[in-house]
Parts: structure tokens; sequence; C-alpha cells
């Protein structure tokens, strides 16, 4: 069946009517709720490109030089600033008992003097609270307002243990807050309110969250969260709906003081998120990207999977990516900087898709300013770029697939490895292959949200509800192609296994068995004789390394080639021992069909997981052929050349863009960059849509006309170097 966007939302266990509510389980009520209904957005909120943040601390008031600060936003040419207001710590004077004011505070009013003069700039302005901690005067007058841990103990602060973890959702956040933020926007009627730490730190056990739990879904409160089981199930959609409840509250009231405003909660993400990205993307007039930069393993791209996470289901509604200065490894070294071509990189490649900048800076008073000159740099960049960075419409055709419900009731603690460690594998994979892609959630398959798409990705989403595999068939049916790998339509919704594939048809096998992992020793033949068009690349490979886990399927169906087939672990020790055991088998690892319209690709292993893991080139080279193959279409755009790079390509009202995003340097896979590394020329080839403009074809970066032959409706491009990053912008 088809089914419309709102339609398929409807069908699917996270929205319902009252009458369905009544007919649910406890699980399905808790989430399911009071319907949410989006108010308008402010008229300012797709007007800021290049936003600021300044995070006061307390003794900042009385000590840093505002002056400083209202010239260096228009240094910055910055259009927006977010400036501390309250929650922990008020830096203005607030009139609530209990709103702790900074110790210098005095009779100033820092806040206020910033918001005039960020006013008379023109800038927009967004006050930011922090409601996670508080104080002792707090707790002995309202203990109730305190956390409490699974032993029944209050929560100390863990990083500053004089101070107390309050409770998110209870009455601390419910009144004390809801009193500060109406304060706030009727004293100095600013744009909007930002609130950080506003979700709750962990699990809270204090009396109101006990009765509400019970009230909501007649469970007790779960000790440990089991997604297997009714209680632990019931808690991750009652915790979200009260959240999602909390916001409606506090947008609600500031709107009432000023109805051009609203509140703008730090929130969001990809598959491991807490909270329901598609419900927020109907809630947000706007969302901020608060991952602020690489740590540990991260690649310079997740900035870039920031943007595309988040536009998935904001979709035209502006999305900002909140970078920091400095340092965001785990030992939180809040006053440091980081290198100038770190900053640079994670920053441009969250505007490569999409992605409007936000500095922050934690303390007005400076104690390193190295960082100071290379913001305002790319912040002048930036601005003089603003009319080819107002984006319209995403021009890339293949989808990656991600899927929260699989997180939360699939993968639970090991979501990470399980779920996220898929997608990491296929994204890095599709930057080495230059793919333009997009992300797409797995609540918005209806046919219009995928009308941009000829293939989606499904890394592994093992959890997929009846009506969203129906929409996947649509999908190929109407000429869509799917790649899918490992356990994807395993499980249904609610993380609970099938006896077969919810995708079966599609996939033309069954399941029948899971051995277990991890395979040592195992590999992949590759039979060349087929000439199939996956095996690019590869002819020197008889062949290649398997990965770590696999399932035993049938077919149901014939194939028509069977390119590659399983070679069964055998013995890595002792080494004299190291032989196969098996000869060939003819259990295919690759299941490729032609279906109604479109192709469908089944990958029976964690082949895009362990390409994370290690990274192996056969494995990148086999995962961008088939996309390729299961695309089946002359791309937009192509690039040739040295190097790594990411490439988006999205058209403008009047204008169409390639952005172009230098990764090339050792540094790429374990930060931060020491420098960025040139690398060229370029090779581009855009096959021109209707309607492009091709007469005026300039390189943004370089402040140049490239050369350019064109050919028919193609044009050949060549962009001489690219040290950061380069747009070609037509139009």
């Amino acid at each position: 069946m088809n089914l419309s966007r709102r339609e398929f939302i409807g069908s699917t266990l996270f929205l319902g009517t009252v009458g369905q509510m009544l007919a649910a389980s406890p699980a399905e009520r808790a989430l399911q709720g009071q319907n949410s209904f989006a108010a308008p957005s402010p008229s300012w909120v797709d007007k800021p490109m290049r936003w600021a943040q300044l995070t006061l601390v307390e003794d900042d008031p009385g000590k840093f030089d505002l002056q400083f600060w209202l010239d260096y936003f228009k240094r910055t040419r910055s259009d927006a600033v977010c400036l501390s207001g309250g929650g922990c710590v008020a830096f203005y004077p607030t009139k609530i008992p209990f709103h702790h004011r900074s110790q210098w505070l005095g009779d100033s009013d820092p806040f206020g003097q910033l918001v005039e003069g960020c006013r008379k700039l023109g800038i927009v302005v967004i006050a930011r609270t922090d409601p996670h901690a508080t104080y002792d005067d707090v707790a002995a007058a309202h203990p109730d307002w305190i956390a409490v841990d699974a032993q029944g103990n209050r929560r100390r602060h863990w990083a500053s243990p004089e101070m107390w973890v309050t409770c998110a959702l209870g009455p601390y956040n419910f009144d004390f807050m809801t009193e500060v933020k109406k304060e706030i926007m009727s004293r100095y009627h600013i744009d909007g309110i930002f609130i950080n730490r506003w979700d709750g730190s962990g699990m809270c056990f204090c009396e109101h969250c006990q009765k509400n739990f019970r009230d909501a879904t007649g469970h007790e409160l779960p000790k440990k969260i089991n997604p297997r089981d009714e209680a632990g199930r019931s808690y991750i959609l009652w915790h979200q709906q009260r959240l999602f409840d909390l916001w409606q509250l506090w947008d609600g009231e500031v709107r009432k003081i000023n109805p051009d405003s609203c509140v703008i909660p730090n929130t969001g993400g990809g598959a491991t998120s807490a909270l329901d990205m598609q419900r927020i993307g109907e809630l947000a007039p706007i969302l901020m990207a608060d991952r602020q930069a690489r740590r540990g393993l991260a690649a310079p791209w997740a900035n870039g999977k920031n943007g595309k996470e988040f536009r998935a289901v904001m979709r035209r509604k502006p999305i900002v990516g909140i970078f920091s200065v400095g340092l965001e490894e785990p030992y939180r070294w809040k006053d440091s900087v980081q290198s100038e071509a770190e900053i640079r990189i994670w920053a441009a490649d969250g505007v490569a898709n999409g992605l409007r900048p936000w500095f922050t800076k934690f303390g007005a008073v400076l104690r390193d300013d190295r960082w100071l000159p290379v913001v305002e740099k790319m912040y002048q960049r930036y601005a003089r770029w603003e009319p080819y960075l107002r984006n319209e419409e995403s021009l890339a055709r293949v989808g990656l697939l991600y899927s929260q419900q699989t997180a939360w009731f699939y993968g639970a603690e090991s979501s990470r490895q399980k779920i996220e460690d898929p997608a990491l594998g296929w994204y890095q994979a599709l930057i080495e292959a230059r793919i333009p892609f997009d992300m797409v959630h797995d609540r918005l398959l209806a046919p219009e949200d995928l009308r941009q798409f000829k293939t989606l990705i499904l890394p592994n989403i093992a959890a997929l509800s009846k009506n969203q595999c129906e929409a996947l068939a649509n999908f190929v049916h109407s000429g869509g192609s799917l790649v899918a790998t490992y356990e994807t339509s395993l499980y249904d919704e609610w993380g609970q296994k099938r006896s077969d594939f919810g995708l079966s048809d599609l996939f033309g096998v069954s399941f029948v068995t899971q051995p277990k992992s991890p395979m040592q020793n195992s590999y992949l033949r590759l039979h060349h004789e087929t000439k199939h068009p996956v095996l690019r690349g590869l002819n020197d490979a008889p062949r290649i390394v398997n990965g770590a886990a696999h399932l035993e399927v049938k077919p149901t169906t014939s194939f028509d080639s069977t390119p590659i087939t399983l070679i069964p672990s055998y013995p890595d020790l002792p080494m004299e021992k190291v032989f196969p055991r098996a000869g060939e088998t003819n259990d295919s690892q690759l299941y490729l069909r032609e279906f109604g319209k479109g192709r469908v690709a089944y990958i029976p292993f964690d082949l895009d997981r362990t390409f994370w893991e290690v990274l192996a080139i056969d494995h990148s080279k086999l995962l961008r052929n088939i996309v390729q193959w299961a695309t089946n279409e002359t791309p937009v755009v192509t690039v040739e050349g040295p190097g790594v790079l990411d490439v988006t390509v999205w058209r403008q009202k009047d204008s169409l863009t390639i952005h172009l995003v230098n990764l090339t340097n050792p540094m790429m896979m374990k930060g931060p960059f020491r420098e960025l590394i040139p690398i060229g020329p370029q090779k581009v080839t855009l096959n021109l849509l209707p309607g492009t403009r091709s007469k005026n074809v300039k390189l943004l970066a370089l402040d140049k006309k490239p050369s350019v032959h064109k050919s028919g409706n193609t044009l050949h491009i060549i962009v001489p170097e690219i040290l950061d990053h380069e747009v070609i912008a037509l139009g």
C-alpha cells in the first residue's frame, strides 16, 4: 500500500490517537502521550548564517571586556549570538527566589548590557540557560528537586561537589525553570532561549519520577534499562514523552510573552540519540547540533554527519553546527585552543553539509587568544559566500538510513557496535568513493520523503515494523534500489526477533540460523568469471578477507550471478595448521537481484561494521561498487583526482554549488590536524540538470574562474588546488 507521510507516521507505534492509546500497551501509551503540535516558526530563525556563543563563567562580571566582545562579533560578521542568562548561575539581577546570582554580579547586569550592545549591531539574540545543577539552599528548601540514584541517595555534582544534580523531569524544571525563562523573556524580550543540559544526568529515582512513571505506565522504575522487557521499553518512551512535554511547556510560556520567540533545547543527533528525531523535526523551528569537536577516533567528516542527520528530519528548516575553539577530549580542557587546521576543517565539513557555523567560547576573560584570527577569517569567508550557502535542495541520490528504534530496542547497551559502527563504515566508504549522499530517518519513508533518492542503504537496520518494510518495498517497486546488510529487518520495531526477515521478499532469501561469531580467518572468494561490476578494481584479488559475523540464509528465488562466495574459517594457530579445511563452497555472500523497477543487494554479513573496524581497502572498493551497481544511473557529479574529499551538491534559489572538502591528512583518522595539506588538480564532471545555468562558473575559495569544457549537457571543470574547502558555484 502507498502511504502518505502523515498516514505513515500515524500508522507507526510512535504517534497515535487517544483511542489507540487506550487500546495500547503501557509502553505504547507512554510514548504516544498527547499529540504534539508545532508552533509557527519565529520570523527571525532563517536569517542568521553565522552564530557566536559567549558562555560566561561566574567570576566574569566586572572582569571581562564587554566592548571587546561586541567588536569581535562585528568583525566576524556574526548575525546571531547566544549569551549566558541563567539557570545554575544568573548573570542578571533576578528576582526569583533560589535563582543563584553570580557572586561577582553586584549591581551590574552583564547579560542585559550584552543584549543591548548586540541589538545595536542588528544581531539576533538568544539566552542560554542551564538547569542541571543547584546549591545547598535549594536542596534544603526543596529536597524533592534533587536527583536521586537507584540506591535512594541524593546526587552531588560529579565535577563541582559543592553543588547538587537536579531532577530534569520534576518540579525543578517544570516549575522553577519555567519561571526563570518567563522572567528572562519579560525583562529582555529576546528572540529565543537555548537550554543546555536540560534532559537529565542519568536516571532519577526521586519521588516525582517514581510516581509519574507508575501513573503513566503501571510499572515501578526499573533499576536497569532492559528494552527486552515491558518496564524497560516503557521507561525509554516515558522519559521521552516527559521531555517533550517540558519542551512544549517552556516554549508555550515564552511565546505568551513574545510570540516571535521560541525555546530551543540542546538536543538531537543520530541513531543513538535519546529523543525521537522525527518528532524533534516536527517541533523545532531551528536546531543546533552540539558536537563541538573531534574526540578519540572520530573522523573529520563527523561534523558533516551531524548535518546530514539533522537535515534528515529538519528538511528546509535551519540547522546550526556548534563548534568549539578548544579540545573536546574526556579531560574537559575548557580553556584550551585547537590548531587552526583542525578548527577550519571541522567547520568546513559542517558548512558543506548544510550546517550554519556557531563558534562557542567558554569564559569571557581570554587566557589564550590564538583562535580569534582563525574564526574571524573563517566567518568573513562564509559571509562572502553567503548567497551560495543558503541551500534549498540537496542533489544527492543516495540515502543512508539511520534508525533510533533499532538503537533503543535492538542495540541497547551495544548500540555503538551494532548500530553506529555499520553506519560509520558506510559513511567512510561513501566518502572515499566521493559519492554525494544524505541520511534518512527510518520513520520518514513515505514516497514524498524518498522522492529525492535512487538508492537507500540500510546498515544493519535490524528493527523495522511491518509498515516500514512495506514502505521500503514500495520504494523499490517504484524504481528505487536497496542495499542492506546483516540482520536488517530480522526484528520488529520493539526488537523482538522474527522467524524471517521482514524484507525477505525483497532480499530473495530467508533466514536460517546465526552461527557463533566472531569468525576467525575467514575469506570471500571473488568469482571474476562472472564479470560482475561489483568486482571492479579487485581484478588481481582471488580472495579478500571476510567480516566477523554472518548469517546463514537460503535463497527463495533464483539469482543471475553469484560473484562472491564463502571460504569458511580455518585455524590461525599454530602456524603449521593455517590451511583451509573445506574446499570451495557455493554459499553466496552477496545477493543481487532486479526487483520491480529497482535493484536490491543483500549482504548477509557485517561487511560495513568490519570495514569501520579494520578499514581494509578491498572492503571499501566492494562497498563502493555495490552502491554504484544498485544506483545504476549517471551520477550528477563525479570527482577524479588525488586525496580524500567530502563531496556535496546543492541547489540554491539562483545557483548550484559543489562543495569539495579536503580531508587528506595523516591525522584524518586520529585528530587533531597539524596542518592543511593542499591537493589537486581535481577533474569534476557535472551532468547539468534542467534549468541549471552554466555560463558563470567560479571557484569561491580561489576566487577565480576555473577551466571549463562543455560537452552537450555535461560540464568538465578543473579545480587546480584545494587547501581546505573549495566551492564550485554555477549561476
